[in-house]
C-alpha cells in the first residue's frame, strides 16, 4: 500500500511538472527557434574511463558523461526562488532533445543500472542541461609500422545526425576546458595528452555538418614487449651461436640445437603475428624478428657448410693414402675442432737431395747456391679455386670466423635497430 501511494504521488508530480512546463501546449518534434538562426548546443564531455583498445580490431572503448546545453523558451516556466528542475528519462521523451551522435562508433549504449543514466536540468528561463553517461567502442585508424615502439593518435567525433549547421551549431561550451578526464590508467599503453577541437563535415546530400572531437594520444608501454618477445629472441639467437663451440663431429648436437632454435623463433613469430591485424606493410617488430630468424637460420647453414668441407677434406685425405684405414676420427679431435697431428700420417716436405759428390770444395760452391735469393720476396695472390681449397681443407676455420663475425653482425643490426625505432 505504502509503494502505491509512493507511485501515485510520483505520477502527480510529473503531471504537474507537465503542466508547469507546459508540455502539451507545444510541439516539441520541431528545434527551437524552428525557422529562425541555427540554435547553439553546447557539448561538455567528462571521460570517466577507457576500457580497452583492441589493435586487431582497430578501435577502443570510452565511457564518458555527455552533456548538453541549450536554450529552449518553450520550456521556460515562472519560479520565485529561481531555482531549476531536474528530471529524469521519462520526461526526456516528451521534449526536443539534440539528436548528437558518435561518427565512427562500432557500438554504443546509455547504461541502465539501476535506473537509465539520464538526467535532465530545467532552468526557469528556458536554459536546459542534458547529461546522459554513455559508452562507446569508435574506430581508430591505427599506424603500426613502428609497432611496438609507436605512438597512436585516436579521437572520438560527435555531430548532429538530422540538423546541418544552418538549423543546430555544436560547439564546445567552456573551450578547451570542456574535456575533463579522471584518471585513467591503461595497461599497455601511456595518454600523452587529451585535447578537444572543433571542425566542419561535408555530406553530398544535406550539406555542412558542425563536428566536434575528442582527441587524445597513445605511448604504447614497450616493457611489456621486451618481456614477451624481444628478450626471448635475442636469447634465442645467442643460443644458436653455441653450436660453433661444439664439435664439429657431433652431428646430433648441432643439428639438434639449431633445429630447435629454427622452432622456437618461428613459435615466438606466429604468436606475435596472431595478435596483429593483418596489414600490407611490414611493421618494426616483424624486421626484428624476422633478420633474428634469419641468423638463427645462417647459424645452421654454417654448420651444413663447415660438415660438407670437413666430408671433402677427409675424402681428399683418404683418397692420397694420409687416413690410415684403422684412424678414428673421433678421438683425433681437439677441443677446437682441429685433428692432433700425433694421429694422423702426413708426408713431410719434400727437402733437398743431398750432395752425391765426394768433393768438399764442390759441395761448398753448391750450398750458396741453393739458397734463396735476397731481396724483394714476390707472392703470387691465390684464385678463388685456391681459396675455396684452403677453407675445405681447413673447415675449422669457418667455426673460428663464426664465432666472432654472428654477435659483431646482431650487435651492430640491434644499435642500428634501437637507434631508428627510438
Amino acid at each position: 500500500r505504502t509503494y502505491t501511494r509512493l507511485g501515485i504521488y510520483t505520477k502527480t508530480l510529473l503531471i504537474k511538472s507537465e503542466q508547469l512546463l507546459r508540455i502539451e501546449e507545444h510541439d516539441f518534434v520541431m528545434r527551437p527557434g524552428f525557422g529562425g538562426a541555427a540554435i547553439p548546443v553546447g557539448i561538455d564531455v567528462q571521460v570517466e574511463s577507457i576500457d580497452s583498445i583492441s589493435e586487431v580490431n582497430m578501435d577502443f572503448t570510452m565511457t564518458l558523461y555527455l552533456r548538453h546545453y541549450w536554450k529552449d523558451e518553450r520550456l521556460a516556466f515562472p519560479s520565485r526562488t529561481n531555482q531549476s528542475r531536474t528530471f529524469d528519462s521519462r520526461l526526456v521523451k516528451k521534449i526536443w532533445v539534440p539528436d548528437v551522435f558518435f561518427v565512427h562508433s562500432k557500438r554504443s549504449f546509455i547504461h541502465d543500472t539501476t535506473m537509465e543514466n539520464i538526467m535532465l536540468r530545467v532552468y526557469p528561463d528556458g536554459n536546459i542541461l542534458y547529461s546522459v553517461r554513455v559508452t562507446v567502442t569508435s574506430l581508430c585508424s591505427m599506424d603500426f609500422s613502428s609497432f611496438p615502439l609507436d605512438t597512436q593518435n585516436c579521437s572520438l567525433e560527435l555531430e548532429s545526425y538530422a540538423y546541418n549547421e544552418n538549423d543546430l551549431m555544436l560547439y564546445w561550451k567552456n573551450g578547451n576546458d570542456s574535456l575533463r578526464t579522471d584518471e585513467i590508467v591503461l595497461s599497455q599503453f601511456f595518454i600523452e595528452h587529451f585535447h578537444a577541437s572543433s571542425g566542419l563535415a561535408f555530406y553530398s546530400s544535406t550539406g555542412w555538418y558542425n563536428r566536434l572531437f575528442i582527441n587524445f594520444i597513445l605511448q604504447r608501454h614497450i616493457f611489456f614487449f621486451m618481456l614477451q618477445t624481444y628478450f626471448p629472441t635475442m636469447l634465442m639467437v645467442v643460443l644458436s651461436w653455441v653450436s660453433f663451440w661444439i664439435d664439429r663431429r657431433a652431428v646430433p648436437a648441432r643439428v639438434s640445437l639449431g633445429i630447435t632454435t629454427v622452432l622456437t623463433m618461428s613459435t615466438i613469430i606466429t604468436g606475435v603475428s596472431s595478435s596483429m591485424p593483418q596489414v600490407s606493410y611490414v611493421k618494426a617488430v616483424d624486421i626484428y624478428l624476422w633478420t633474428s630468424f634469419l641468423f638463427v637460420f645462417l647459424s645452421v647453414i654454417e654448420y651444413a657448410a663447415v660438415n660438407y668441407c670437413t666430408t671433402l677434406e677427409e675424402m681428399r685425405k683418404m683418397k692420397r693414402g694420409k687416413i690410415p684405414s684403422t684412424f678414428n676420427a673421433s678421438q683425433a679431435m681437439a677441443f677446437d675442432g682441429c685433428f692432433h697431428d700425433n694421429d694422423v700420417e702426413l708426408t713431410p716436405f719434400a727437402r733437398a737431395a743431398p750432395s752425391l759428390t765426394s768433393d768438399p770444395l764442390a759441395a761448398q760452391t753448391q750450398a750458396p747456391d741453393a739458397r734463396p735469393p735476397e731481396g724483394t720476396h714476390l707472392r703470387r695472390q691465390r684464385s678463388v679455386r685456391e681459396n675455396v681449397d684452403l677453407f675445405v681443407s681447413n673447415s675449422y676455420v669457418i667455426d673460428s670466423y663464426s664465432r666472432l663475425a654472428f654477435p659483431l653482425s646482431y650487435l651492430l643490426f640491434n644499435t642500428i635497430y634501437w637507434s631508428l625505432y627510438t
